[in-house]
């Protein structure tokens, strides 16, 4: 009789499943997974090292180019870590502005990833509901800052520019008639807070339909419950964070545990797992979406009723208004100085973290006084979720394997940053 041996499988870089630039080699017993290496390395673009070279505001567009799928939540790490090293106060409004748009932010990722996870298990209409809702986020997104993804609209001191009071319309082409196009555009004829109003009343039953179509789908469940438990215990050992921790059943939120901004001022809850598995790590995701709804609801109702600057006026680091740079001999120079050598940090250094969509993202930064950084670390969650992928599929089927990598949320440009 021949022995049987187990043999390797090359899992990715090309595999659909990957999410992005994964190499894994899985060593199989037949088809049971017996250890699994994630190859990592292949979007490495040396981010870390070229902000040493780069003046402060100079890294900030690169912060969006780690996670970009939640490209504000980076921005929002690195400009409190700066603030801390300042020694600059936010003005209240821009604190708003920013926790409204972390939410959008975490709406948007987990909108989608419910969209290709859904594709990767099977389920292949999840990602067209999900994108559906996403057009209308990323809208917001292009609104304040001109464009969809790369954000780059917080700053040291506060944000970019105040809330739009119109919308962009769509034009009448030949692929929207004039009954489509009003409809269309019926939610953009006031403001960006009206039209950020009108989403939030609407996205609830949206979510109802994804939980009608997957929740208690029978489908569904075999492939996600009981794959891929992590326990309690476990899941602090392996420096897990955000949904992956919290479906495992620790309650830890960095919004709760560490408040920052206004979170502290705002109601919303902290889902919490039980069994740690990737089922449990959907019904969080999926929960965290209502909560961020009611937060946004929360941040809008505030920002109408009260206006106010929406950067820090702290000549060290902060732009004067373009009006005033164009009027006065004394905004030319500080523009000037400003955009031509940066503004020089103090000594010290500081570690500043939010709750990202995917867990705790940190910025550590070392400053030796000049106006770029001595250092910079990020700590990206994706990297500590990754690293437990060998025993999370020990034991299980090739097909669960997609289902793990999926549950885990991962995208490669903060993991290889």
């Amino acid at each position: 009789m021949p022995e049987f041996r187990n043999y390797h499988l090359n899992f990715g870089p090309q595999h659909p499943a990957a999410h992005g630039v994964l190499r894994m080699v899985l060593e199989l017993d037949g088809e049971v997974v017996v250890g699994a290496d994630p190859h990592i390395g292949m979007l490495h673009r040396g981010t870390e090292k070229l902000a040493e070279d780069k003046k402060w505001m100079q890294s900030l567009p690169y912060m969006d180019r780690l996670d970009y799928v939640s490209s504000m939540c980076n921005e929002h790490a690195y400009c409190l870590a700066l603030e801390k090293l300042l020694g600059i106060d936010v003005p209240i409004r821009a604190r708003y502005i920013r926790v409204l748009f972390d939410e959008i932010t975490r709406i948007l990722n987990h909108l989608l990833w419910i969209g290709s996870h859904g594709l990767d298990v099977g389920a292949m209409s999840m990602v067209l509901y999900a994108f559906r809702e996403r057009e209308d986020l990323l809208d917001c997104y292009e609104a304040v800052s001109g464009t969809r993804v790369h954000a780059a609209y917080y700053r040291p001191g506060g944000v970019y520019r105040d809330l739009p009071d119109t919308m962009p319309k769509y034009a009448e082409s030949k692929w929207k008639n004039a009954e489509k196009l009003k409809r269309l555009n019926a939610a953009r004829s006031g403001s960006l807070l009206d039209f950020i109003d009108d989403f939030v009343a609407r996205f609830p039953k949206r979510i109802d339909e994804y939980e009608t179509l997957l929740t208690e789908n029978r489908i569904w469940k075999q492939r996600l419950v009981n794959v891929g438990v992590v326990s309690r215990e476990r899941a602090l050992q392996l420096g897990f964070s955000g949904p992956m921790l919290r479906a495992s059943g620790v309650e830890w939120d960095l919004r709760k545990t560490q408040p920052y901004e206004v979170y502290d001022r705002l109601d919303f809850g902290v889902p919490v797992g039980t069994v740690g598995d990737c089922y449990d790590r959907y019904l969080v995701r999926v929960e965290e979406m209502r909560q961020s709804t009611r937060l946004v609801k929360q941040c809008v109702d505030w920002l109408r009723a009260n206006p106010g600057p929406v950067a820090s006026d702290d000549c060290k680091a902060v732009a004067p208004p373009r009006a005033e740079m164009k009027s006065t001999i004394e905004g030319m120079i500080r523009h000037f100085k400003l955009f031509s050598e940066g503004f020089f940090v103090p000594e010290g250094e500081v570690y500043s973290a939010v709750e990202h969509p995917k867990g705790e993202f940190g910025v550590y930064a070392v400053s030796d006084g000049a106006n770029k950084p001595y250092r910079l670390k990020i700590r990206s969650p994706g990297f500590a979720h990754l690293a437990a992928i060998g025993e999370m599929t020990q034991g299980h089927m090739i097909a669960d394997v997609v289902t793990i990598i999926g549950s885990l949320d991962i995208v490669f440009g903060e993991i290889d940053r």
